[in-house]
């Protein structure tokens, strides 16, 4: 009987589902179908499993009912477990869901690609419930990964369960660490040492909803309590140590902020990456975001890494639109978010926005965001809202329909830009301007090799750990390179304080420091955390405030030439070429010698390395000092010596990386040594 039934309902799905007086039998969107098991209905908690299919037949193209059981047109066909998600939202008729996509066994995680968007198994439905114009998340998610920063990939579609038809819905990717979400590295509970417990987390300032304890809280400006809650590690695995290290983050950016510290070695500029909050800011000052800062405002941290702000999340209450059935009415074109009196979050947000640099940078990038063809121009906003609403207004209709909205798509779409003419102006005229930090002299510094996938070896079998960069001075004077580092995810080196490197010289940075001194017969400068794409990477060389030094990204396939996997690596023909420009490349095998180290000329020994006794330091020249630095360039031992020869006593040293800093008359050395 449960078999007869179930092919009647397949049967019914095949015609036409109607519901509320209305009928759906194709969309120009994809059509999501999720049947739960024996009707059960969908809650808060616990989770439910249901099937899933997706009918898609591709981008522009219509997409039927009747394909439902056509192989050639699901996008998916398989196993989920679904739940009702959202705090405020779950007041609402309409539901927003989180489901993940399950094997066949109900328990394994199965990693898809779902609307051609990158694999992986945690998906949200949101149904933009507080949205008339069904556009706000969607416009913010993609301006924030069209300015460079990630954000939740979207794809509008319309949402069937157990046969009832529920409406217009925005799949978007879940905020989670990953290679193509937050690229970040998934930290453990036994990671609790020096480098390992830095990174990677992911860290929100939220309301407790779904049981998630609170991990500390913060004051506002205005003595607000803001809640801090644990995202990576969750709630339940974090460990003590990991506690204390992340919330100490949050805790060093407050005092650094308050005291106004701008500079390199012990500011707030060593704290976080600028860039991103920057971008965190404006995005949420842009819609007038009445959540942001105080709520659904993520931030992460890689290992070896600053702190970043982002992904932006939830922006629904933006561009004038607030919970007006509630009596709100914040998201308005004329106040800062972050100083209107309500939802300001954490006090170190205006303290940022009254230092004066920083205000100077964030005014900087405002004004390149507004230039024509940018991404924050009104001409081009407005003219992705039109494209958006195209595609999306006959859903729209059939949301009103099945919910019983009187909503006018075409007036709220009006509504939106009829704002934006009044806030982008008030941004622009209150931001201040942006003189000081406008031409910012930066150093010669020319990224000049590359070997992004090395060949593997009987001896050599990881090819991860034989990856390096080279970095080139092609100036005349020595560069100091104390905060300068790679910006963005994925790839994570920073420069201690009082480093630097000379006038037409070289340096290099690997992936293991052992491996590669042990293939190449001399030490590298310095070891980067994480690797290389063995595909495409964008590297971005900048300096503390992100004053971008270098770029490039390049790729595994033509124009790049062919160093994939092959024993070659890539080569700037010239360090005075346009290294963006693949030409000005080439695959070399050319073996690597020491002259490329500045250092290399000169004789100094440090031994052995990894140490965890004794390091002995011999020089042909007379060593004045040795300072010991850890890994943020602070400054943990110092010795005065006056002699060729030094036994360094590292039993007092926690287990990590180190730089020491060996002094003599004529200049300053710096070798990377390992503690364990």
């Amino acid at each position: 009987m449960k078999r007869y039934l179930t092919c009647l309902f397949s049967l019914s799905l095949l015609l036409s589902i109607s519901v509320r007086a209305q009928t759906i039998t194709d969309s120009n969107l994809p059509v999501f179908i999720i049947t739960t098991d024996g009707g059960a209905a969908i809650n808060d908690n616990p989770r439910v499993l249901a099937s899933l299919k997706i009918i898609f037949r591709g981008p522009g193209q219509r997409n039927y009912l009747t394909d439902q059981n056509n192989p050639l047109y699901l996008n998916y066909n398989g196993r989920i477990d679904i739940e009702i998600r959202g705090s405020s939202s779950q007041v609402t008729n309409k539901k927003n869901y989180g489901f993940t996509t399950r094997m066949a066994d109900n328990i394994t995680n199965n990693n898809v690609s779902l609307l051609n968007m990158p694999e992986e198994n945690d998906w949200i439905l949101n149904g933009m419930v507080f949205d008339p114009a069904f556009i706000r998340d969607y416009l913010c998610y993609n301006l924030s990964r069209q300015i460079g920063e990630y954000a939740s990939r979207t794809e509008y579609c319309e949402l069937i369960i157990n046969g009832e038809y529920k409406g217009l819905y925005l799949l978007q990717e879940k905020i989670k660490a990953d290679d193509n979400r937050v690229d970040i590295t998934k930290i453990s509970r036994n990671d609790n040492q020096i480098p390992d417990i830095t990174g990677g987390y992911i860290t929100k300032a939220d309301k407790t909803t779904g049981g998630d304890p609170v991990a500390w809280n913060m004051r506002s400006w205005s003595g607000d309590i803001v809640d801090f809650i644990h995202e990576l590690p969750k709630p339940e695995n974090v460990t003590p140590f990991q506690d204390l290290y992340i919330h100490s983050q949050f805790l060093d950016l407050q005092v650094k902020t308050a005291n106004q510290d701008v500079s390199i070695s012990g500011g707030f500029p060593s704290v976080i990456d600028i860039p991103s909050f920057i971008d965190y800011i404006l995005i949420s000052e842009l819609g007038s975001n009445a959540d942001a800062y105080q709520y659904s405002t993520y931030f992460h941290k890689d290992r070896n890494g600053k702190l970043r702000a982002g992904p932006i999340w939830d922006n629904d209450l933006t561009f004038g639109n607030d919970l007006f059935f509630w009596g709100l009415n914040r998201s308005n074109a004329n106040v800062w978010q972050l100083s209107d009196g309500d939802n300001e979050g954490a006090r170190f947000w205006r303290d940022l926005i009254l230092n004066n640099k920083f205000r100077c940078y964030l005014a900087k990038r405002w004004n390149d965001l507004i230039q024509p063809g940018q991404p924050f121009n009104q001409e081009v906003i407005s003219a992705f809202i039109d494209r958006t609403a195209a595609v999306i207004a006959e859903g729209v209709t059939r949301d009103n329909e099945r919910w019983l909205n009187n909503g006018n798509l075409q007036r709220n779409i009006i509504d939106i830009k009829t704002w934006l003419g009044n806030r982008i102006p008030w941004i622009t005229s209150n931001l201040g301007t942006y003189d000081q930090c406008e031409n910012v002299d930066l150093p010669p510094l020319i990224i000049s090799k590359i070997m992004y996938h090395p060949a593997i070896s009987v001896e050599y079998p990881d090819e991860d750990k034989m990856e390096y960069l080279e970095i080139t001075n092609n100036g005349d004077q020595t560069v100091d390179l104390g905060g300068i580092y790679f910006a963005g995810t994925g790839f994570v080196f920073q420069f201690p304080v009082n480093s630097s490197i000379e006038p037409f010289s070289s340096l290099i940075l690997a992936g293991n420091y052992q491996i590669f001194r042990s293939k190449y017969g001399f030490a590298p400068y310095g070891q980067f955390t994480r690797n290389l794409s063995n595909k495409t990477e964008n590297l971005v060389l900048a300096d503390a405030f992100g004053n971008i030094i270098d770029n490039v990204c390049y790729l595994d396939t033509m124009p790049w030439p062919d160093a994939d996997g092959n024993g070659y690596y890539l080569k700037l023909i010239d360090p005075g070429l346009d290294n963006n420009n693949p030409s000005n490349w080439i695959a070399s095998n050319s073996i690597l010698t020491s002259v490329e180290n500045p250092d290399a000329t000169e004789s100094l020994n440090v031994y052995p390395n990894p140490a965890d006794d004794m390091l002995m330091i011999n020089a042909d020249f007379e060593i004045k000092s040795v300072r010991v630095l850890d890994i943020y360039g602070r400054s943990v031992l110092f010795q005065r010596i006056n002699s060729g020869r030094y036994e360094l006593n590292v039993k007092q040293l926690l287990k990590g990386i180190y730089f020491l800093e060996i002094g003599s008359t004529a200049k300053t050395y710096f070798r990377k040594v390992i503690v364990q």
